[in-house]
């Protein structure tokens, strides 16, 4: 695939588009929400127990705080300057073992998370980032979804709004192709190209077996090559109820999607076999929306769903006390999030 067929397969698939290409056609929902609000960042008051509501800069090991421990990996919280020694000890005494996950504390777009095979892995890790991390047993279940999950405050049971399944970037060997040239056919995983090239290397001339299935990605983002399908017709009852159970029990949680590693769909339906590897809050896109057979209008009808949403949440919590961000900080926190994102491209 040319250069040229992959701009014009950017140009003609709008999940590729860059973020504000998506979002600004439709900045005036934003700013009458904020008018009727009279605050642009009225979200801060959705999520009353997580920073800035969860739309950027909050920590995850403070949201994974507040979460049931047996709904969750176990997750140890690294400071920067620690000593690989001590972590490892850490580590240990949590029941943290290699394979492992790390990630930032602070983070967004699943930038800076890694698997980390050993404790070289580790180490390199630690040399790379500048800020606190976390660290977190592996969850090896072979499927994940996002699920945006929504509750009005004073109300016992919340609503499902939409369920993306998440498809791992990998490709399928034929016994001739290395698997360089494998990323190289298919526009998904040819734009992680570079990325690849760095995690790989050489390891990219290898040639599959045919039929073998190599993933290049292990995690569910779609900044990093995942193909998400909207699977909101599975929605039911007993999954309904067994997030609800789950959600309730978060204090202060009542708008964001959670990330969640399964078995079979019908065991988490039941409640068994499933991790919640990360809930997101006012930040949330409902995900659903990239599924390649949505259209550009379909997204934007959803994204204004969930603003809406979000807003009326909002509005409950402030008459209850919680505040909303000034301008000045929620410039603060936007300035912030930026210049995190630039460098977390760089680990």
């Amino acid at each position: 695939m040319s250069y040229l067929q992959l701009k014009i397969f950017r140009l003609k698939h709008w999940e590729y588009w860059p973020m504000w290409a998506i979002y600004y056609p439709i900045f005036p929902i934003w700013a009458f929400f904020a008018i009727k609000a009279r605050s642009f960042f009225f979200f801060n008051a959705v999520n009353p127990n997580i920073k800035n509501g969860g739309m950027a800069m909050e920590s995850k090991k403070e949201i994974y705080d507040i979460i049931p421990s047996q709904y969750i990996p176990k997750t140890l919280l690294v400071k920067k300057n620690s000593l690989l020694k001590n972590i490892l000890q850490e580590a240990l005494a949590a029941g943290i073992n290699f394979p492992m996950i790390a990630k930032p504390d602070i983070g967004l777009k699943a930038l800076g998370v890694e698997k980390l095979e050993n404790s070289n892995d580790l180490l390199s890790y630690m040399i790379k980032s500048s800020k606190d991390f976390l660290i977190q047993e592996l969850i090896e279940y072979p499927n994940e979804i996002g699920l945006f999950y929504v509750r009005f405050p004073d109300e016992n049971k919340g609503t499902i709004t939409g369920i993306v399944s998440k498809e791992f970037l990998a490709v399928k060997g034929n016994g001739q192709d290395s698997i360089l040239q494998l990323i190289q056919q298919n526009p998904r995983s040819y734009f992680q190209l570079a990325s690849l090239k760095q995690k790989y290397g050489q390891a990219l001339g290898q040639i599959l077996k045919a039929g073998e299935n190599f993933i290049l990605v292990p995690y569910g983002s779609h900044t990093r090559g995942a193909k998400f399908l909207d699977v909101s017709h599975q929605i039911n009852n007993e999954l309904l109820e067994t997030i609800n159970n789950i959600c309730v029990q978060i204090p202060g949680f009542y708008f964001g999607r959670l990330d969640i590693r399964y078995d079979s769909f019908e065991e988490l339906s039941a409640g068994k076999n499933f991790s919640i590897i990360e809930i997101n809050g006012a930040g949330s896109e409902p995900t659903h929306i990239y599924d390649p057979k949505h259209s550009l209008f379909f997204a934007w009808k959803e994204i204004s769903r969930h603003w809406k949403l979000l807003y009326q949440i909002s509005r409950i919590n402030h008459s209850k006390g919680h505040k909303y961000l000034s301008f000045k900080d929620g410039r603060k926190m936007l300035r912030a999030n930026s210049k995190l994102e630039a460098q977390l491209k760089l680990i």
